[in-house]
């Protein structure tokens, strides 16, 4: 059924996040005195220090309606003092308190923060602030979730490295319900571990990494790919853009193993070439739409869309039926919402006009939804728009896309499905042309920051570009701000492009340690590869340059993450309608500066929303992640993410702090990584959340 509405708890958590760090904000922190010989960094731990009623180097925060009180109590866990939060009636909003003397902290360090605690009510939140040189005060992120408990309990989590620019940390607890919240005896430790030497010594990849190009090639035209829970990778042909496999009705998909470099091929019901997918929460791939009938030589009929909609089992390897959608579809898109439904838009339909015709599919019943009961806008969202769910349950539209001119309002829009509204988003460079650029929730997804980059235009032709955009949704009015432009690369002569030249169908890849890998593009439609590979550091906002692929990775083509870490790239379809059917894989330089940890036991591998999950580990490690698998085709993967995990370290013990709102992290399977003190990650561990 549709999602919730959006006065949900998440979203009344989420604005009183931002109405919280606003506060901070407008009226400053004072900055603490250097920490001292004493380990613990917080000053008036214990809150036996007050004036005029409340604890010193402490601040009330919070917004909302409910009946709240603050107090100092005596029944303290030591000492004669501890803050006491009481909220009675509740209808929405938060009541909490953080540190008003802001420790400093360094780059790259790790804290451990700490509080004991009593509360009545389990909706409560250890909650991270930073404050950065240029933006101030901002929220970080939620560390964990506080169960209800009678006795005083301790809670201990470490933060994550501390970004570029950050200057000082404050934490507190916030309560979100109605109860009785009781802290005392806060702690603030540096619990940063030396990081070892890099032990690499091959010159220029121990920078740039480097690829391999196996020594076998794909079975199948990979048009699609989705990561399966079991590591292995779904490549989608379909008919391959070939008019006469079309005609003869040889449709094509594989099962590719990267472990023994083995496919498996996978009987094809219909034509899924340029289908929309996603894994649902079991780990089954929900496939919809395709190709119906190709274009007409002469340009006087454009591509038809089916209906058809498919689950891919990755136990059995089979395709299985759903129901039909309401209409047809030729490039929908596909994000899943954190419920576990899909919402699918746009796509041409069987008469090859545009689709209008919003679908909804309900993962519990395993059905699409009737029309009518389906929330419709009836506007046309073009091919594959890329729809980023956020934080609140609402929809961001990023404004990449395949082909398209002249399509309406800003170029990117917030949608809210549940009423059928939408709102243009200002701030997207050239909306016309970022035809088969690419859009990602950059890491962690706690910070809500999309990441657009390049795109042209294959209607007209045009010169790709290297414009780069970032938005923070998080803001009260979120407009998209100009990124580093993309580095120039070579073309296929070897002569470096024009310096006001980029690329489309470029590849972006979120990797284990919070960077993003940018990889493959052409300068024009179907033409002209550039060999160029960059990382993109979110908390630098830099690219730097990295070993390109050999091979040209244009039209058609991905790259995508693969559970060692490494990155794979498949496809290549140029003008001349010939497919490169080679696979490329890229070993990054951070498998090459020493031992990589090892998760070595999992107490679970289902993880409820805002559970403490423990694992062991064979060394210390300095951060913990999840990364939803990719299922990607045309530049196109809106559901790729990077969960930060906070944790507590206790040796080579973990709690891993799951986040409480599914919006961060959709049910499904994901990619969980650790990371060595060098930076190496770990191969990867499959959890399943929600």
């Amino acid at each position: 059924m549709p999602p919730a509405p959006m006065w949900s708890p998440e979203l009344r958590r989420g604005l009183a996040r931002l109405l919280t760090f606003a506060l901070l904000c407008a009226v400053g922190l004072v900055v603490g005195a250097p920490a001292q010989a004493a380990a613990n960094l917080v000053r008036n731990p214990s809150m036996e220090a007050s004036a005029k009623g409340f604890p010193q180097c402490w601040k009330r925060t919070g917004q909302g309606k409910q009946n709240f009180s603050y107090g100092v109590t005596s029944t303290a866990r030591t000492g004669k003092a501890a803050l006491r939060i009481t909220i009675g009636a509740f209808t929405s909003g938060s009541r909490g308190a953080v540190m008003d003397c802001a420790p400093t902290v360094t780059k790259g360090r790790q804290y451990d923060l700490s509080v004991w605690y009593t509360s009545t009510s389990a909706a409560t939140a250890m909650t991270l602030y930073r404050h950065d040189a240029k933006a101030g005060w901002q929220y970080w992120t939620d560390l964990a979730t506080l169960p209800a408990t009678k006795q005083f309990k301790q809670k201990t989590v470490r933060t994550p490295p501390v970004p570029a620019g950050t200057d000082r940390i404050t934490f507190g607890v916030n309560l979100y319900g109605a109860g009785t919240l009781v802290t005392d005896d806060y702690r603030m430790v540096d619990a940063t571990a030396a990081a070892p030497r890099s032990t690499c010594k091959i010159g220029e990849r121990c920078f740039k990494g480097h690829w391999q190009v196996m020594p076998y090639q794909s079975s199948v035209r990979a048009i699609h790919a989705a990561v399966l829970r079991n590591g292995k990778v779904l490549l989608v042909a379909g008919s391959g853009n070939d008019p006469n496999a079309f005609k003869a009705g040889t449709f094509k998909s594989a099962v590719y193993d990267p472990n023994n470099g083995t496919f498996t091929n996978v009987p094809t019901p219909v034509d899924l070439f340029c289908a929309g997918h996603v894994a649902l929460a079991d780990g089954k791939v929900l496939v919809m739409g395709g190709t119906k009938d190709y274009a007409a030589a002469d340009g006087s009929v454009g591509y038809k869309g089916l209906a058809n909609s498919y689950l891919f089992d990755p136990t059995t390897n089979t395709y299985t039926r759903t129901n039909d959608m309401a209409a047809s579809h030729w490039y929908p898109s596909a994000t899943v919402l954190g419920n576990g439904d899909v919402i699918s838009l746009g796509g041409l339909g069987a008469d090859s006009s545009g689709t209008t015709t919003t679908e909804y599919f309900d993962a519990s019943a395993g059905r699409w939804l009737p029309q009518n009961d389906v929330v419709q806008t009836w506007e046309w969202w073009g091919l594959y728009p890329a729809m980023v769910l956020m934080q609140d349950g609402r929809l961001f539209y990023t404004g990449s896309h395949t082909f398209g001119i002249g399509l309406p309002g800003s170029g990117a829009r917030l949608y809210d499905y549940p009423n059928g509204k939408w709102t243009d988003v200002p701030g997207l460079q050239d909306k016309d042309f970022r035809d088969q650029s690419m859009s990602v929730l950059l890491p962690p997804a706690q910070d809500q920051r999309v990441f657009t980059v390049g795109g042209g235009n294959g209607d007209v032709g045009a010169t790709a570009g290297r414009l780069t955009d970032i938005i923070d949704l998080k803001a009260a009015n979120p407009r998209y701000t100009a990124g580093p432009l993309i580095p120039r690369g070579a073309l296929a002569n070897g002569q470096t492009q024009a310096a006001d030249t980029g690329k489309m169908y470029v590849s972006l890849v979120l990797l284990p340690d919070g960077t993003v890998f940018e990889t493959g593009g052409a300068l024009h439609n179907r033409a002209d590869p550039v060999f160029e590979a960059s990382m993109y550091d979110p908390a630098t906002n830099t690219f730097t340059p990295m070993a390109a692929d050999p091979v040209p990775r244009t039209y058609h083509s991905s790259a995508f993450l693969l559970p060692d870490g490494r990155v794979m790239a498949v496809g290549d379809n140029p003008g001349n309608g010939s497919f490169d059917m080679r696979i490329s894989v890229y070993t990054p330089p951070y498998l090459l500066r020493g031992t990589r940890p090892a998760i070595t036991t999992l107490a679970s591998t289902q993880w409820g929303y805002g559970s403490t999950q423990r694992i062991t580990v064979d060394r210390a490690v300095t951060r913990a992640s999840l990364i939803r698998p990719a299922a990607v085709t045309h530049s196109s993967d809106p559901n790729q993410r990077f969960v930060e995990l906070p944790m507590t370290v206790n040796g080579n013990t973990i709690d891993l702090n799951v986040t409480n709102n599914p919006n961060i992290a959709p049910p499904g399977w994901y990619m969980l990584f650790v990371h060595g003190a060098n930076g190496v990650p770990s191969v990867a561990k499959w959890v399943k959340v929600g």
